[in-house]
Formats: structure tokens, C-alpha cells, sequence
């Protein structure tokens, strides 16, 4: 059972592990259920960090974990659906953001998953490099790497012919 302490600390790493929950599951919905689970499992822990930078690690690691018990169990008839409903009626800009915010997330979703892992991690979740280095058991010096090679490699995805880039408003977009 948690102390009050460490149900502040609790709620403080609450966005960022949303974050992370969301860049692991690519879904919002499931992002939800994970950070849910990931609270339960956390409170029903018969003992919990008292550090409050060991107690954010130890979260990521909970959730991290439960997403890849849920992995093993929905390999088989996991049916992965991608909804990207845009409204023609949408502004300019609201369009170009929305077609922005899905290049990024093809692109991310191209990268290897060790550099999906690290950036989820310190762009999405905030950890620091140590408390990334903790939590996937690798060196700090290895993260920063990895995080450097992660940003370059999502920046030549976004640059490249990898993304699919959709029709901008009026070009090629049918009128309804």
C-alpha cells in the first residue's frame, strides 16, 4: 500500500507516463487502460520505492512490463487498427498539424525499437538519461547515443520517402 508521500509522487509522474503509455500502445484509448493497470499494480505493491527518482523508474518499469505481458497475449489475434478520419471540412492549419502530428508518428513508428525505447522514454515520458540508463540496464552513455542517433534517424524519416505524405487541402481532395 502506498503512503501519502508516495501517492504524490504518484500523480506527479502521471503525465509522463501517459506519454510513454501512449508512445508504447499508439493508442490514446490503451494508453488509458495501461496507465490504469500500471496504478493498480503500483498500489496493491506490497513494498514501493521511497526515492521519489527510483520510485518514477520503478513505475515505467511496471508499465513497460505490463505492455509487454499485453504483447505476448494479443500477438496472435491482435488486429492493429489505425484510425486517421479526417474531416474535409477541417482548417488549413488544423489539417497541416494533423497530417504533421501522423508523419511524426510514422516516422517514430520506423524506428527501431531500441530507438523507439529511448525516445519514448526522455522526449515522451521526461526520464532523465540515468533514470533511462536504470530502467532499460544499459549505460548512460549508451542512451545519450542512442537518443542522438534516434533524433537523427526520425529527422531523416520525416525528410525522406519513408512517410507517406496525404493531399493538402484542394490538391488532389475531393470536395463534399
Amino acid at each position: 500500500m502506498l503512503n501519502a508521500n508516495q501517492r504524490q509522487m504518484l500523480t506527479a509522474a502521471a503525465g509522463g507516463l501517459f506519454g510513454y503509455a501512449l508512445a508504447l500502445t499508439r493508442n490514446r484509448d490503451s494508453a488509458a487502460d495501461l496507465v490504469q493497470d500500471c496504478v493498480v499494480r503500483a498500489i496493491s505493491a506490497k513494498q514501493a520505492p521511497q526515492d521519489e527518482r527510483a520510485f518514477r523508474a520503478w513505475l515505467f518499469t511496471i508499465a513497460r512490463h505490463l505492455w509487454f505481458d499485453r504483447l505476448r497475449s494479443w500477438r496472435r489475434r491482435r488486429a492493429m487498427q489505425e484510425a486517421a478520419d479526417l474531416d474535409q471540412r477541417t482548417s488549413g492549419a488544423l489539417y497541416d498539424i494533423t497530417v504533421t502530428h501522423l508523419a511524426v508518428r510514422e516516422a517514430f513508428f520506423l524506428l527501431s525499437e531500441n530507438h523507439r525505447d529511448v525516445l519514448a522514454l526522455v522526449d515522451i515520458g521526461g526520464l532523465t538519461y540515468d533514470e533511462t540508463a536504470e530502467l532499460l540496464r544499459i549505460k548512460r552513455g549508451t542512451v545519450m547515443s542512442r537518443v542522438s542517433r534516434a533524433r537523427a534517424a526520425l529527422a531523416e524519416k520525416l525528410s525522406g520517402p519513408h512517410v507517406v505524405e496525404l493531399p493538402r487541402k484542394g490538391k488532389g481532395m475531393r470536395r463534399g
